[in-house]
């Protein structure tokens, strides 16, 4: 209730303080534009992650452990579809950010129409596609054995949330391109807490169980994408809705596929290694592994969201001055954003090591999770200080418009490194395989980040 507290003063003093111009992430500080940029960011991510630990909470006290696997299963087949909305909406307020520095409002209008006819387009067929072919999608992904019947359930009534999300998820990166961060904090807020009221009356007192669960996140998908297009309707926003800009430019669809396909792909390998995972996890740990990972997940996405909202922040305030041709600013903007983050992901590693077995009663009373999550999740845990810096390379070039290096740099620790690893290192060491395979991979991405970001530094930033 504390936290819920917490997160309603912040909101309040945010909405009363925040500057609302794009032309300010030219002009102003850069660490105070990292903080007005990051933080709405993060509260935006660490709601919409308390939502999800509280979903995790519920079906696992309410429905059972084998519930929790099912979400684990399902949510990436639902975000999977909902990134393509997502690519396109960074790719294309990657464009619509360097447009604005360079005052082509016209260009950033055309970019803003084709977003919202490709998200659509792509969404809805992409959902049609699910719908024929669930049993064989919700297999491919893990949902085996005694998983599979009860995230059929859950799927069945998620999918249909899904465009909605996808708008959203296209939507948010251009609020913040904007220069209007504190719009997408609320609209990562409004569904998190629709969500949780709705998980109580559908699962608690309606007894809908997992179809419950759905109902409940599927609603909370359509409130966020409505918020999000209500701001685009309002005198709000800069970018309006403007029907002619509906109709695909080649040359703007393009540009938005090199730099958006960098998110997608992400969430592709992101998917890849989920089916990686849940096959290793099933295969030599069992159903319970698979729940194991599903509570260490959660915690990862809430706990690493104030690292996350220094990336989310970083790409405006870096777009920006990109387009606008100032490098010193970009260049201290790369190295406050990687300290702000280092910062961050060093004190989230040294909660987990001395909460860790705390966290996990949150989630369960099952004895077998209380023994087995706790030493897996503080492996994975264990570089936990230094992502920020792959993060952050790779989130430039996403900014700068060179797509080739960001996917290279994108795909390198899930793809690259993490799905090979985690298929290969269980053979020999079982289930601890898994885990390891995430600080090692890690390790070897920022290792390689750092090289390229210094190599562009002091090819093209240095002047």
């Amino acid at each position: 209730m504390s936290l819920l507290l917490f997160i309603i003063i912040l909101f309040g003093y945010l909405y009363s303080t925040m500057a609302q111009l794009a032309s300010n992430l030219g002009t102003d500080k850069i660490s105070k534009l990292l903080i007005k940029q990051a933080v709405p960011a993060t509260i935006g991510i660490l709601v919409m992650s308390i939502n999800m630990i509280i979903d995790t909470i519920f079906v696992g006290q309410w429905i059972g452990v084998l519930a929790i696997a099912a979400i684990t299963v399902v949510l990436p087949i639902a975000f999977l579809i909902a990134s393509l909305g997502m690519g396109i909406g960074i790719g294309g307020s990657s464009i619509i950010s360097r447009a604005l520095g360079a005052n082509d409002s016209k260009k950033a209008f055309l970019t803003f129409g084709n977003q919202i006819s490709l998200t659509l387009i792509l969404a809805i067929f992409f959902v049609l596609l699910s719908n024929f072919f669930s049993v064989q999608i919700l297999d491919l992904f893990g949902a085996k054995g005694a998983i599979l019947p009860i995230a059929s359930d859950y799927f069945a009534v998620i999918i249909y949330g899904v465009p909605f999300l996808a708008f959203a998820m296209m939507g948010n990166p251009v609020i913040r391109a904007e220069g209007k961060p504190k719009f997408a904090m609320y609209a990562m807020i409004i569904p998190a807490i629709l969500n949780v009221v709705l998980d109580i009356i559908f699962i608690k007192v309606f007894d809908w169980g997992m179809t419950g669960a759905g109902l409940a996140t599927s609603i909370s998908f359509a409130s966020i994408g409505l918020f999000i297009l209500y701001f685009f309707l309002s005198s709000k926003s800069e970018l309006k809705i403007i029907p002619k800009n509906f109709k695909l430019d080649f040359s703007i669809v393009k540009e938005i596929v090199e730099l958006g396909i960098v998110s997608v792909v992400r969430q592709g390998a992101i998917s890849v290694l989920m089916i990686v995972l849940n096959y290793s996890l099933y295969t030599y740990g069992g159903e319970i592994s698979i729940s194991v990972f599903g509570i260490i997940n959660r915690v990862m996405m809430f706990s690493l969201s104030p690292v996350m909202g220094v990336s989310q922040g970083f790409l405006p305030v870096a777009g920006f001055n990109i387009g606008a041709k100032k490098n010193q600013r970009v260049i201290e903007t790369i190295k406050k954003s990687i300290l702000f983050g280092s910062v961050l992901g060093t004190i989230v590693f040294l909660a987990i090591i001395i909460f860790k077995e705390e966290v996990i009663w949150i989630f369960t009373n099952d004895n077998t999770l209380l023994k087995t999550t706790p030493n897996a999740m503080l492996i994975v845990f264990l570089a936990t200080p230094i992502i920020t810096m792959q993060l952050i390379g790779s989130a430039y070039f996403q900014a700068a418009g060179k797509a080739m290096p960001a996917l290279l740099l994108t795909l390198l620790k899930q793809g690259v490194f993490l799905i090979p690893l985690a298929y290969i290192l269980p053979k020999f060491y079982g289930v601890n395989g898994v885990w390891w395979s995430f600080p090692i991979a890690d390790v070897l991405s920022t290792i390689i980040t750092l090289l390229f970001l210094k190599r562009e530094i002091d090819k093209n930033l240095n002047s």
